[in-house]
């Protein structure tokens, strides 16, 4: 470029190139060529100084574009890090954003992130510019996981100062020595071999760092170095600042995306527990309206229990209040009765189910302070709680069905009271009215069933009433009272097992013994009344033997109960005695049997010819032609006398026992024709 003119025009002519340089932003290198023309074309004096001022001015725009410059270009790089954090949501990603972005923009050899442990101490998290194979010589490395000693190097001086530390050349700094001092001698940094170890192998020099502040916590720092000695400028520590910043909002953001997380997940935990509650309580409601629906529909103790057992997956057994078992669906074995009573005595207590040893569980069966019994339970997979409170409202309908049941048989009780009176009055009343009362009460009287006479020896006589309505009620039979006797008319064939049965129940409830008799069975309503008959002619019997307190039927007194009987079934008596021996000897000549038959026909019956006597030669009490045809053998030498009777001698005739003036007069017993 080339001035021309006098000074002053000179001088006017390169100031004004100037002003066109600094407007076309050249470069420094043309102002300094202006100047160096001003000087070849004789510029000098005040119009030389004017163009060097110029000059410097235009230098100093020129440098003042280019910091605004790169302070646009920090700010662009903050706004796209910042955006940047919003698109990740781990740690590891977000802080790798951050070191990359920091050595990009400051033009650093290396940078990394330390944290702050929960403990005190820090940890390398993110490295980037880091050299591989630092380690090659076996020692520590750069590296993620590496731990730093608390207080160490310039992260421990940014965690006591909070504010950003840096130096020209960190390991001949001599305040981060062992020995020096960061604040006048009051704090001796830490030293921390294996970081000092791993910085010397990264061969770092100028370094700087800046905190990571969550509120007024310092939570880590933010690391800048270069491998080469230098002075780091304000901007670039308000930028490393700026960008530690982003970083400890980047921990935070983790961080509460962690426990937004967590928390996430222990609603998500909650929701299916609440769910999971909520499909077994439905499950529950809908269990417990079943076996409601079933006892109000007129089940019995044994579908309640069934419907249980398959609610709970167990097996159900439903007990009195004296242990006995009313009902069960499954079978319990090996079961700890003693763990059961005291478990039983527990849950009444606590009014709640108990757990009597690891799978059996008693739930009380209650109504107000009452006691109705219980259930056992045994559930091989465990109850939950859920189970557990189906157990209690199985229990609560076991209870219901009971004070139903006894409700019931309580109002029906007078109704059928007189039934039964009417069914053994003497003289009977009007068959058919007897038929439609049956009827209309649901008692089939063509169906076999047997009678019960109960007499308590002792107490009162209001609980076994109450008992024997409760009873009757649910074995669908009839009860009354006649003579301070208890009268049960209940179904079934076996009147023995029926008396075992009621005295089984009543004594223990009762406290005292109770003697029962029974007769039966019978298969319509007229023979009610002979039965009841029997049953009482049985029950005197029993006292007069000293039997008081114990339980039998007709067929159970034997030869008296013969007598006592009035069918008088003479057959089957002396079937049940000499059975065996009769089907013996059919088995041969029958001698007993033709000799039984005149018995059977009655005293009066004319015998056939060929049975009024003996076959000459045979005595009369010993079937002597059957020894005759059973062919030689041992016997007594000839005109010998007969042996001698194996029991003894012979017994003389017998005197009969005579027949109580209550009972009628029956056939003779059967004996040999003598």
């Amino acid at each position: 470029m080339t001035l021309h003119g006098a000074d002053g025009a000179g001088g006017a002519d390169a100031l004004l190139t100037v002003l066109e340089l600094i407007a076309r932003q050249a470069p420094p290198a043309h102002f300094e060529a202006v100047l160096d023309d001003a000087r070849l074309a004789g510029l000098d004096g005040d119009g030389l100084v004017r163009l060097e001022r110029a000059v410097e001015l235009a230098e100093r725009v020129h440098a003042g574009r280019e910091q605004d410059a790169r302070r646009e270009a920090a700010l662009t790089t903050l706004t796209d890090t910042a955006r940047d954090l919003t698109f990740s949501y781990d740690l590891d990603s977000l802080l790798r954003v951050i070191t990359r972005r920091a050595r990009r923009l400051l033009g650093l050899d290396l940078v990394y992130v330390t944290l702050r442990a929960p403990h005190g101490a820090c940890y390398v998290h993110s490295t980037e510019g880091s050299r591989v194979g630092a380690d090659r010589a076996g020692g520590p490395r750069l590296a993620p996981g590496l731990k730093i000693v608390e207080g160490y190097g310039l992260g421990g001086a940014v965690q006591l100062h909070g504010e950003p530390v840096w130096t020209p050349d960190y390991l001949a700094d001599e305040r981060f020595a062992p020995s020096g001092s960061l604040d006048a001698g009051v704090h001796a940094p830490a030293f921390d071999e294996a970081a000092e170890a791993a910085l010397r192998a990264e061969g770092v020099h100028a370094m700087m760092a800046a905190p990571l502040r969550s509120g007024d916590t310092v939570i880590g720092a933010l690391h800048g170095a270069d491998r080469r000695v230098r002075d780091h400028t304000p901007e670039e520590v308000g930028l490393l600042a700026a960008l530690a910043d982003l970083a400890a909002l980047a921990v935070d953001k983790a961080g509460l995306l962690d426990r937004t997380r967590a928390e996430v997940s222990e609603l998500e935990r909650d929701s299916s527990r609440v769910r999971t509650s909520l499909t077994r309580m439905r499950h529950v409601s809908e269990t417990h309206g079943r076996i409601m629906n079933l006892v109000l529909s007129g089940g019995d103790l044994c579908n309640v229990a069934k419907a249980a057992a398959d609610a709970l997956d167990a097996t159900v057994t439903i007990r009195d209040p004296g242990g006995r078992c009313l009902a069960a669906a499954g079978d319990i074995p090996d079961l700890d009765e003693e763990a059961v009573a005291k478990a039983s005595l527990d849950a009444h207590a606590r009014r709640r189910p108990v757990l009597a040893d690891d799978d059996t569980w008693v739930a009380p069966v209650i109504a107000g302070s009452e006691d109705l019994g219980g259930l056992v339970v045994r559930a091989a997979s465990g109850l939950t709680g859920e189970d557990e409170r189906l157990l209690e409202l199985a229990a609560q309908a076991v209870a219901f069905l009971l004070l139903m049941r006894r409700s019931t048989a309580v109002a029906e009780g007078p109704v059928r009271d007189e039934l039964l009176d009417d069914l053994i009055a003497d003289p009977p009343h009007a068959p058919q009215q007897i038929a439609q009362r049956t009827r209309r009460l649901g008692v089939d009287l063509r169906k076999p069933h047997v009678l019960v006479v109960a007499r308590p020896e002792g107490g009162e006589q209001g609980r076994a009433v109450v008992w024997a309505s409760s009873y009757a009620y649910r074995l669908s039979g009839l009860k009354t009272v006649q003579g301070g006797c208890i009268v049960l008319l209940l179904p079934g064939i076996d009147a023995s097992a029926a008396a075992k049965a009621v005295a089984a129940e009543l004594s223990p409830l009762l406290g005292h013994p109770v003697s029962v008799a029974a007769a039966g069975p019978g298969w319509s309503p007229d023979g009610v009344g002979r039965m009841y008959q029997e049953a009482g002619r049985c029950l005197d019997a029993m006292s007069a033997l000293g039997g008081t307190g114990s339980a039998a039927s007709v067929q159970d007194l034997g030869f008296l109960g013969l007598l006592l009987s009035d069918d008088h079934d003479v057959e089957g008596f002396v079937e049940s005695a000499i059975g065996p021996v009769l089907d013996y000897d059919a088995e041969r000549l029958g001698v007993l049997r033709l000799r039984r038959q005149p018995h059977e026909r009655g005293r009066g019956a004319p015998r056939p010819p060929e049975h009024r006597l003996p076959p000459a030669g045979t005595h009369r009490r010993t079937p002597r032609p059957r020894m005759a045809e059973a062919g030689p053998g041992p016997r007594s030498p000839a005109g010998a006398a007969p042996p001698a009777h194996p029991r003894g001698p012979r017994p003389g005739p017998r005197r009969r026992r005579p027949v109580p003036p209550a009972a009628p007069a029956g056939p003779h017993p059967v004996t040999k024709a003598g």
